[in-house]
């Protein structure tokens, strides 16, 4: 079994070398168990950092990395990118992972173990038996309660925790799905996962354990405007009514980009 490990990257040059050194250190064991061969492909997005060198740097000494850099920016686009390199690359299970270690290699792996005959599998926080590392706010407990209340009632789709920074699919269900996506950047794996629901694709939902990190760059405030607009956008783009909704779509985009 091959294994592809998508990690997205945006000025992240005060965390990139903990988590790679983490995640190259738990799955070479691994790999020497021999449950499976993987690689990990750092997608860099318009990066002013020394994100790339540090990336240059570990894949000197570790021949499991992989890197390219992007000018453009946005996760959802940078994920995007890595998952069609990674089928390119004919891996098997094709994932996803934050650069900010809120999701550990063992966390990961979870996924790996679990997906079993499922199409995909998310890390959740919020389905019973999540560890939260510290317990999540008040304010952040309201605000994501809200917006997965949000999607499930827009898009029809169950899952509890659309926005955790760690998910794994098999390559086939990503080849019929990540194709001419319309979201680039918050709302980008709610229009993954609606495409596959509505494919019939068997997604799994697991408890996670997730450490809130204490210099993320995620101003919860902003970012719950940006997300809320991102998924009207969205909905009208996935609407039957599309056609009668599409003068809506620019007042939308105005407004994301007011509070981006």
């Amino acid at each position: 079994m091959k294994l592809g490990i998508i990690i997205p990257a945006h000025n992240e040059e005060k965390r990139i070398e903990r988590t790679l050194e983490a995640y190259l250190s738990y799955f070479n064991e691994i790999e020497k168990e021999a449950k499976l061969i993987y690689k990990i492909i750092v997608v860099i997005n318009a990066s002013n950092d020394k994100t790339k060198e540090i990336v240059e740097k570990i894949k000197k000494k570790d021949s499991h990395i992989e890197y390219f850099d992007l000018k453009k920016g946005g996760k959802g686009y940078a994920v995007i990118e890595g998952f069609k390199e990674a089928i390119k690359q004919g891996f098997d299970l094709i994932g996803f992972v934050d650069a900010d270690m809120a999701t550990s290699s063992s966390s990961f792996y979870d996924l790996v173990k679990n997906i079993g005959k499922f199409d995909g599998i998310l890390a959740s926080r919020y389905v019973s038996g999540a560890k939260l590392i510290p317990a999540l706010t008040f304010r952040r407990v309201v605000v994501s309660r809200v917006f997965n209340f949000l999607v499930r009632s827009l898009f029809l789709i169950p899952y509890r925790d659309t926005q955790c920074g760690a998910k794994l699919f098999k390559a086939h269900a990503l080849k019929d799905s990540i194709y001419n996506l319309g979201m680039t950047q918050w709302a980008f794996d709610i229009e993954l996962l609606y495409r596959m629901h509505n494919k019939g694709m068997k997604i799994r939902e697991i408890p996670t354990t997730w450490t809130d990190v204490a210099d993320s760059k995620l101003k919860v405030g902003k970012t719950s405007l940006q997300m809320f607009f991102s998924v009207l956008q969205l909905r009208v783009i996935n609407s039957r009514f599309r056609r009668f909704l599409h003068p809506l779509k620019p007042i939308v985009m105005f407004l994301w980009k007011t509070v981006g």
